[in-house]
């Protein structure tokens, strides 16, 4: 053995010293990756070939290996971690020879870029990213920024250590809307560190807020890092479950958990959510705490007020705490009374199948036992009392077609049951509600009479509603009758919509605060998947970057609220019709409907463009693309890169070798903090993309191979990765910032800054380990 080490050992600290030397050559990292790999196979293949690196495995021919197998314990559970002692035999690293791992490494690199890269089931996935790129890059282009720092900056400037909470607030913010790590920081660093440094801010502070908080977008969603991690991480799961499930003696792992072993992007997007809040949140604790404790280096600014009227403490009160209160308790008692609630009168015209048993029981012995240990006996009684009543029954009962009659009859309990109010509208009228209370408090020496007339449209539309309207009225009669109040209610919302913008604070955070809801709030809600989300983000991003062009140049932006109008018109319509218009009885309102949608869709469309245009003609849109075709290809390059170098890796068995290692703990949990620290260690040096498609692929197997919650450990490793960005040598928001800050503040400056801000994570890992509830509770209650 070469320096008395194995075989594998010296390749893998090959891999690393090559790939550590591919990054500090100055190539693009992209490129490094790749060319690390080459390298580094060239060199272990050498080595090989010249009888330097002998891999010492167990002789599977001795007794004592025999032995083992005759106590029941299976071939991939006997390791030299965890059988020292075992007999062991001299081999190649390249058992079949270099020319062969070259061959396989070849062939496998071509799959695995046809199913990653070009056409595999993850693709659609990671088109999520180029559009969240563009979305991203789009709204960091357009000012947003600039219009938030100021904003916050006069809300949270008065308290101690104002400013630097202003940009936790607006690095969260940003976070939610471009996602852009690099943006981010370059930005806040431009427009907030020379205006905290003026105001006798401690620089180390002032870098240490600006670079965390650029770091959010890497963990709060739409995240990239979650689309990137949440691909792989589904892969891995399911892979590592069903390994486990047959290693116990169960035919798949749906038998074996009792559910599918499915993670999903959408699923990780809800569980980061509360994650990337309480680290913000922690952000800003820590810095109102710092400013308490020194108040001269942290003090409270005065930046002038973000509301043009002044509003008294009882106003504020009124319209701003007890009249939204009083709405929403308001709707809330309507629907425990029943006045409020679902008038869907849709029947299936098949009945229910009937309910299987919540474990399967007809299982293998060995199954069995492993599932009894996985569920506890209580659960797995549980399941056997069910499976033998469904079984006295008949079996489980299958779907069958109702009769007339029994459709006729299912309909009629609907009608009966159905509330006098539709919950689609009475949200909408609360919604309204909440922006005319809003308006009358922003504005309280305003003219209240067209508040007045839009809350009267309200009230009148709701007694149409429960008086008039049934669930058989069609939807054309529907608008008809509300024809009046929504006349009341377009006045009221057209004078509070002038009101709401005369306020600094809503004009600034309203806009980009929808495109985020719209964004989230379809992925979170499981309406629609991450990719076209992104593209309604992206699309989004581009109408209202054109509208602040347009206003910069006092042009009008009617065409973009326009045809902002025309896709909400389109997107109701679509819901309350039926759009089908290749069935042979299409109704003459749906006729109607579906000319009224495409028109707003032609002219959204004409929007996008008009919007597209603008951005061009203001050289806003070239650079755009080029930046997002820039990162996007990084991001590709470095996955087809990063694939070479686990080929690699495998190749000379130095995958098998680490996940031998790894598996030799008893304790799951103790392999996970081993794998953390791990890292947390790699992200000194690596970054993110590189520690994902580098390091999880190896340590994939052994992590989602346990009884771990999958989300909760790929939002681990997403908080953990968050730190890469920040550590010291190689931190890409150190670079950032430096670049951007002025003369006198140094690099020991960001240094020192940056330290507590990396404690605040580690402490936010530690409360997410001791508290996994915060990861898997918005999952849990909003579903998939």
């Amino acid at each position: 053995m070469l320096f008395g080490l194995d075989g594998v050992e010296i390749g893998l600290i090959i891999v690393f010293l090559c790939l550590f030397a591919g990054i500090l050559s100055g190539f693009p990292v992209a490129f490094a990756i790749g060319g690390s790999a080459v390298i580094s196979f060239g060199i272990i293949a050498a080595l090989d070939s010249s009888g330097l690196l002998i891999h010492q495995a167990i002789d599977t021919s001795s007794a004592q290996y025999a032995a083992l197998l005759s106590e029941g314990l299976k071939p991939e559970t006997i390791s030299i971690f965890r059988y020292p002692d075992l007999p062991r035999i001299g081999e190649p690293v390249f058992v079949q020879g270099w020319e062969m791992a070259l061959d396989r490494n070849v062939s496998f690199i071509v799959n695995r870029i046809n199913e990653r890269v070009l056409a595999g089931q993850s693709i659609e996935t990671l088109l999520a990213v180029l559009m969240f790129v563009l979305m991203g890059i789009t709204l960091e282009r357009s000012k947003i920024a600039n219009d938030l720092l100021t904003t916050m900056a006069r809300v949270f400037g008065p308290l101690p250590g104002g400013l630097a909470v202003s940009v936790v607030v607006v690095g969260a913010f940003l976070a939610a809307s471009t996602g852009i790590v690099g943006a981010t920081v370059v930005t806040m660093g431009l427009l907030s560190l020379p205006t905290m440094l003026r105001n006798n801010y401690s620089p180390e502070l002032a870098t240490g807020v600006i670079a965390a908080s650029g770091t959010l977008g890497q963990i709060i969603p739409p995240s990239i890092v979650i689309v990137l991690l949440g691909t792989l991480a589904g892969d891995l799961y399911s892979a590592a479950q069903e390994a486990r499930a047959q290693e116990v003696g169960c035919t798949d792992a749906l038998t074996y958990l009792g559910e599918p072993a499915v993670v999903s992007v959408g699923t990780l997007f809800q569980a980061a959510l509360l994650p990337g809040i309480l680290l913000a949140a922690l952000y800003a604790a820590y810095a109102f705490g710092y400013a308490v404790v020194n108040p001269s280096k942290a003090p409270a600014v005065e930046m002038g007020s973000a509301n043009g009227e002044p509003i008294r403490r009882g106003e504020a009160l009124t319209w701003f705490l007890f009249a939204p209160i009083g709405l929403i308790a308001g709707f809330f008692l309507l629907i425990q009374v029943g006045l409020i609630g679902s008038q869907n009168i849709t029947v299936d015209s098949f009945s229910d199948a009937g309910q299987s048993a919540s474990l399967r029981t007809n299982v293998a012995p060995d199954c069995a036992e492993a599932m009894i240990e996985l569920h506890g006996q209580q659960a797995w009684d549980a399941a056997v009392a069910e499976q033998e009543t469904i079984n006295e029954a008949g079996g489980v009962a299958q779907s069958v077609r109702l009769t007339p009659e029994e459709y006729e009859a299912a309909v009629i309990a609907k009608i009966e049951n159905a509330a006098p109010i539709g919950t689609g509208i009475a949200v909408g009228f609360l919604l309204i509600g909440l922006i005319l209370t809003t308006a009358r408090g922003v504005s309280p020496s305003a003219n209240s009479s067209a508040l007045l007339m839009g809350a009267a449209g309200i009230g009148l539309g709701l007694l149409i509603d429960a008086v008039f309207i049934s669930p058989l009225t069609t939807p054309g009669t529907t608008v008809l009758l509300m024809l009046v109040p929504l006349i009341f209610i377009y006045v009221g919302g057209k004078f509070a919509a002038r009101l709401l913008g005369q306020n600094e604070l809503l004009r600034v955070v309203f806009p980009p605060l929808m495109l985020i809801v719209a964004v989230l709030g379809s992925i979170l809600g499981g309406i629609t998947n991450p990719t076209p989300a992104a593209a309604l983000g992206a699309g989004g991003a581009i109408l209202l970057a054109a509208y602040r062009r347009l206003k910069d140049e006092n042009k009008s932006g009617r065409i973009i609220i326009q045809a902002t109008f025309a896709i909400l018109l389109m997107i109701l319509v679509g819901v309350n019709f039926d759009l089908r218009v290749n069935t042979s009885d299409i109704s003459f309102e749906n006729l109607v409907a579906f000319l009224f949608a495409k028109g707003m869709y032609l002219f959204a469309m004409f929007g996008i463009l008009y919007a597209c245009w603008t951005l061009f003609a203001y050289g806003v849109l070239s650079p755009v693309v080029r930046e997002t075709a820039k990162v996007t290809s990084m991001v590709f390059t470095i996955l087809i890169g990063s694939q070479l170098l686990n080929l690699v890796v495998i190749s000379f068995g130095g995958e098998h070798y680490i996940q031998q290692f790894l598996r030799s703990f008893d304790s799951e949990f103790k392999v996970f903090i081993i794998v953390m620290l791990v890292l947390f260690v790699l992200g000194f040096v690596l970054d993110f993309l590189e520690i994902i498609y580098i390091v999880i692929p190896i340590v994939g197997p052994v992590i989602y191979g346990g009884t771990m919650d999958p989300k909760w450990v790929t939002i681990m490793i997403a908080v953990n990765l968050q730190t890469s960005f920040l550590t010291p040598p190689f931190g890409f928001a150190l670079f950032y910032l430096r670049g951007v800050a002025p003369k006198e503040v140094t690099t020991g400056h960001i240094y020192r800054g940056i330290i507590p801000f990396v404690l605040i994570q580690v402490a936010g890992l530690g409360l997410l380990a001791l508290f996994p509830s915060v990861v898997t509770i918005l999952p849990n209650l909003i579903g998939n």
